[in-house]
């Protein structure tokens, strides 16, 4: 496989293969060779050929720097490699993930180590059409289907949202989404772990201030309520909330409150009107039936998971706001026993209260 595929194959990865602390699965990520000499940082590094983002990135963090033998590599938008470049040398079989959430550009480069050891650093910066796109992609980075409460990576605090794992970091600020890994094929798991603290944090954190547009997070996301939040436990969707088609975007937060796990789902619209077509469209699910007192109006459904388990949601509406309360599908199993049911899910009246205590 071309030495950038398997970087970047690596990279969509990252929840598969977590600190041993969280789990590990699958297997670890290729070794990417590294060429450098002793003193091959002594000019400051090396320069990167893309004006248009050549001063988000630092010559220098923590001994490593730009490979002055690299080459920077822009797919897309003002590069000199093109769209379907991306899907051939780049994201190899992730190319239609990166799109569907309105990719416009790529730039690729490499740090090195001062010292000559054969580690090294990749990164890829993504743009975005849209901060809700870019964001979407990080989010989906982060949890991957995984529960996040098993195998979440940790917080980093970098640009508008981080994540560090062992070799791996991930930037979100604005439409775009820089994607870093650390190798070293000398090094031991535990010397990986301690090496990626040492050289992502600090180049993803000034990446992260460096990169243009807000941090804040889109709406729908910075309204779900942190208390009982699982750590990184986000997920936003550019469409079809809860895979109905009509839905629109919104964010699912993930939550634990004792034994118990459920999700939290908002969706913000520009006005009234548009969060009425969303509740609309919810109400319009087969057995969907009218809750009375929650908010300005609300429903109670049942939808489907995709390994057949019956996932209960009662959602309503407060002015351009919806808001939700349903069942963990990650923990509710086909044919489940209603007694074992209740020891970890909310039960139809902890629903309510707390919908009713979220849209008041």
């Amino acid at each position: 496989m071309h030495r950038t595929c398997a970087v970047i194959a690596a990279l969509a990865c990252f929840a598969c293969n977590k600190d041993s602390s969280s789990g590990t699965r699958g297997s670890a990520p290729p070794p990417v060779e590294s060429a450098s000499k002793p003193g091959v940082c002594a000019a400051g590094g090396g320069q990167i050929a893309d004006p248009a983002v050549a001063a988000l990135f630092p010559r220098q963090a923590a001994g490593y720097c730009l490979d002055p033998n690299g080459e920077t590599r822009v797919f897309g938008e003002g590069g000199k490699l093109s769209m379907d470049a991306i899907c051939t040398e780049a994201f190899d079989g992730e190319c239609e993930v990166y799109k569907g959430f309105g990719l416009k550009r790529v730039v690729q480069l490499r740090y090195v180590d001062g010292a000559g050891s054969p580690g090294s650093v990749e990164v890829y910066l993504s743009q975005f059409g849209s901060v809700d796109g870019a964001y979407a992609m990080f989010t989906k980075r982060v949890i991957a289907d995984s529960d996040p409460l098993e195998a979440a990576p940790r917080k980093l605090s970098a640009g508008g949202a981080g994540a560090l794992g062992t070799g791996r970091a991930y930037v979100w600020k604005g439409s775009h989404l820089a994607e870093i890994q650390y190798a070293n094929e000398q090094e031991t798991p535990a010397q990986m772990k301690a090496s990626s603290e040492r050289l992502l944090v600090p180049i993803a954190t000034e990446i992260g201030q460096k990169l243009p547009g807000a941090a804040a997070l889109p709406a729908a996301a910075s309204n779900l309520p942190a208390d009982k939040m699982v750590p990184m436990g986000i997920l936003y969707l550019p469409k079809d909330l809860l895979g109905l088609e009509g839905a629109g975007a919104g964010a699912m937060g993930f939550y634990k409150d004792g034994e118990k796990r459920y999700r939290v789902l908002c969706a913000v619209r520009d006005d009234p009107e548009q969060a009425k077509d969303v509740i609309k469209t919810m109400s319009k699910v087969r057995g969907a039936a009218e809750e009375k007192g929650i908010g300005e109006n609300a429903y109670r459904f049942v939808v489907q998971d995709k390994d057949g388990s019956k996932i209960e949601w009662v959602v309503a509406r407060a002015g351009k706001t919806v808001l939700g309360i349903g069942d963990e599908e990650f923990i509710v199993q086909p044919g489940m026993a209603p007694a074992e049911h209740e020891k970890i899910s909310l039960s139809r009246e902890e629903k309510n209260a707390r919908l009713k205590a979220l849209v008041k």
